[in-house]
């Protein structure tokens, strides 16, 4: 995807995945660099950071930010297998500039076409704050905190929200139940009422393969198929898809009941069904491995 680098910097909240419900409006940010520069740079070159999260959905705790890295001459992503560090480091800031926390996060790329670096912070309060990468630009990427009351999502802490998600045996007029292909995942026996009642772990992703317009939808559901097998014993694993049927024009109830804004997204619960992470907007294996294991020990 290219962008003008004027429009590029002056683009609003950002997404990594679909809009939901708008496809055609899809939009990248990239909050560093100044609008008439040449571009930001971090230790290994000159790149334009990218943000690949949803603010919309941060709250106090634990916070992960992925984070892209674009050509500052084109604004295009950059690609699996290029040249590009393969550790961001930095800091993180409050808005008076006070540091809140350090990071250091490696370089994923496992099967996917555009690398990415998933920075995991505690940031204790709500507020607005700024991400700063060793060597970059001095301004860095912004990013908000709210408080959990304030987001309508799902967080960390509160309880997954039972839902009739659509089966291969009642689609509850949802057609195709399943856009991964060649075969759909078999993460549609159950609904996620009936996982959330189960006594186990839940894991439940919301994504469109077949629509999802920087393809991070259909390679994550597929790392989730293979993963499951390992978690057999303790978790429940669930899909809905995004769209009612193929046009991709009208969305599914399943977005609507966790207000969703965006996808892909991947709730994962504990026995009792309240919500212990989220992973959303892009990951690779190796990464979705580790949060999964992390959460279902």
């Amino acid at each position: 995807m290219r962008l003008d680098r004027r429009r590029f910097l002056q683009l609003g909240a950002a997404s990594g995945g679909t809009l939901v419900g708008a496809p055609a409006l899809l939009t990248l940010l990239a909050a560093c660099g100044s609008d008439g520069g040449t571009g930001s740079a971090d230790s290994a070159g000159p790149f334009v950071l990218v943000k690949r999260w949803d603010d919309t959905a941060n709250t106090a705790g634990s916070v992960r930010l992925p984070l892209a890295l674009a050509s500052p001459t084109d604004m295009a992503l950059l690609t699996t297998g290029g040249a590009s560090p393969s550790t961001l480091t930095g800091t993180v800031v409050d808005a008076n500039g006070a540091q809140v926390t350090t990071f250091s996060t490696a370089r994923h790329d496992s099967a996917i076409s555009n690398p990415y670096w998933p920075v995991r912070v505690d940031v204790p309060a709500v507020g607005i704050y700024t991400l700063l990468v060793d060597g970059g630009d001095e301004h860095g990427v912004a990013f908000q905190v709210f408080a959990a009351t304030d987001v309508q999502t799902p967080v960390t802490g509160a309880a997954l929200p039972p839902f009739d998600t659509p089966t291969i045996d009642d689609p509850r007029g949802v057609n195709p139940v399943c856009t991964l292909t060649p075969n759909p995942c078999p993460f549609h026996a159950m609904t996620l009422t009936d996982a959330l009642a189960s006594g186990k772990h839940v894991v439940y992703m919301v994504g469109t393969p077949a629509h999802c317009q920087f393809g991070t939808c259909a390679p994550g559901l597929e790392f989730l198929v293979a993963a499951a097998p390992k978690f057999a014993d303790r978790a429940v694993f669930v899909h809905a898809d995004v769209y009612t049927d193929d046009t991709a024009t009208q969305t599914a109830p399943a977005v609507s009941a966790l207000h969703l804004g965006y996808e892909p997204v991947i709730y994962i619960t504990d026995t009792a069904g309240t919500v212990t992470d989220r992973i959303d907007v892009i990951w690779d294996a190796p990464e979705l491995d580790e949060v999964l294991t992390r959460n279902l020990s």
